[in-house]
């Protein structure tokens, strides 16, 4: 079952219109929360990001808060699976082709489930290669825009050579994933880039620099050099969809040791105790945070 502009149906019968400024101009922005035992995992963080890309694309959200979690309990009920991926979609809606902004126009809403599926075990066993590329996207990365051609692009290139994601450099410093948020390990410390708009702002990414503050894990967040990528002890991949990930080979070479390392085992286990602690009801968000 999926929801698009005010009706819930089967994804078959979903039709959306060709003036739609999403098809013409991907003139829209979107969000992807995971869901562990039909909960949502940081839906309010996950709706001020949307709020975000809203308010970066000058587009009034079509919702409050209430009416999102609503909708969502409604398509979380509606599919089969206990873990599920929810992606909602918005777009400026339908208007005769013109860049201008249209007026009087109602915003398109799209909401459907997939199952979450759990990454692989030997990707957490042995780790991922990937690779790395110049970062040619657009100067507005913060926004979460429904047109992501150049992330298409890059992560491709790791798909053609067998890699699962694409580091992404500019200009001497470490920016993120194609579609993912990259962490480095070097001298026992976790760097992470800052938030800017060169990087979206991942909702794992704040979980694991909290989970690194509350557990007085060395951490600093700062530019990240190309040198310190390609020396580093440890490189760690984050997502919605793939939670914590090792990347152990980057442009063909090994990291480290070529073996998931110390800071991921202890990570990936905290993230898993912080998740189980959130679907049992806990806090979803850390005190005081970092």
């Amino acid at each position: 079952m999926i929801y698009l502009n005010g009706d819930f149906m089967p994804i078959e019968e979903a039709r959306v219109p060709v003036l739609d400024r999403g098809f013409i101009f991907g003139d829209g922005v979107y969000e992807v929360i995971p869901v562990y035992s039909r909960k949502p995992f940081r839906l309010a963080e996950h709706l001020h990001r949307l709020q975000h890309s809203l308010d970066g694309i000058r587009l009034s959200n079509p919702h409050s808060n209430k009416e999102w979690s609503h909708l969502l309990e409604r398509i979380i009920a509606g599919n089969e699976s206990d873990d599920q991926s929810l992606y909602l979609h918005v777009t400026r809606g339908v208007a005769k082709r013109d860049h201008a902004f249209p007026k009087g126009v109602m915003p398109t809403v799209f909401i459907m489930s997939n199952p979450l599926l759990a990454p692989p075990a030997e990707w957490l066993a042995t780790g991922v290669a990937a690779i790395t590329a110049s970062d040619n996207r657009w100067l507005r990365c913060d926004i979460k825009a429904i047109s992501l051609l150049p992330n298409v692009l890059l992560r491709q290139m790791a798909v053609d050579v067998g890699a699962i994601e694409t580091v992404l450099l500019r200009e001497g410093f470490m920016t993120e994933g194609a579609a993912s948020n990259i962490f480095v390990i070097k001298d026992g410390i976790l760097l992470a880039p800052p938030k800017n708009h060169l990087m979206l702002p991942g909702i794992t990414y704040d979980v694991v620099l909290e989970l690194a503050f509350a557990n007085e894990i060395p951490h600093e967040v700062r530019e990240v050099s190309e040198y310190e990528v390609r020396t580093a002890q440890e490189i760690l991949l984050t997502s919605s969809t793939k939670e914590i990930m090792p990347i152990t080979r980057l442009d063909g070479k090994s990291v480290g040791d070529g073996r998931p390392g110390a800071m991921f085992a202890l990570l990936h286990q905290l993230y898993q105790n912080y998740k189980s602690t959130v679907m049992r009801g806990g806090t979803s968000t850390f005190e005081g945070n970092h």
